[in-house]
């Protein structure tokens, strides 16, 4: 359903974009988003796109993350400049109900290092 990739090594202070391939029907029909789990830590919100283009981020990566969405290649993206080390973790991208803001479905996950 979810393919996420663009995961890398960068230092601090650097730029990354992930990208996550979806089907049609569900890039039409989810609110797409994405999370991150950092080593022992709990999986946590990172952004989020409505179907309506509506935009939604946490408090920790506003203004330095962009979400955006592709409809004609069913791909929405996550751009990650001025990273921090504290950014590292396996993002995953995630399908969420529209209505209930469940997740419905999620991405393999990509791993992003930041190194100081």
């Amino acid at each position: 359903q979810l393919q996420a990739s663009g995961g890398g090594l960068v230092q601090a202070g650097g730029s990354l974009r992930l990208s996550c391939k979806a089907s049609a029907r569900t890039s039409s029909n989810y609110t797409m988003g994405w999370f991150r789990q950092a080593p022992e830590k709990e999986r946590e919100f990172v952004a989020a796109i409505f179907m309506s283009g509506t935009t939604y981020y946490a408090d920790s990566v506003k203004g330095r993350f962009t979400i955006s969405r592709d409809n004609a290649k069913n791909t929405i993206y996550l751009q990650m400049n001025s990273l921090k080390p504290e950014d590292t973790a396996v993002y995953y991208c995630a399908a969420r109900d529209p209505l209930t803001q469940e997740v419905k479905y999620w991405g393999q996950g990509t791993l992003v290092t930041v190194s100081s």
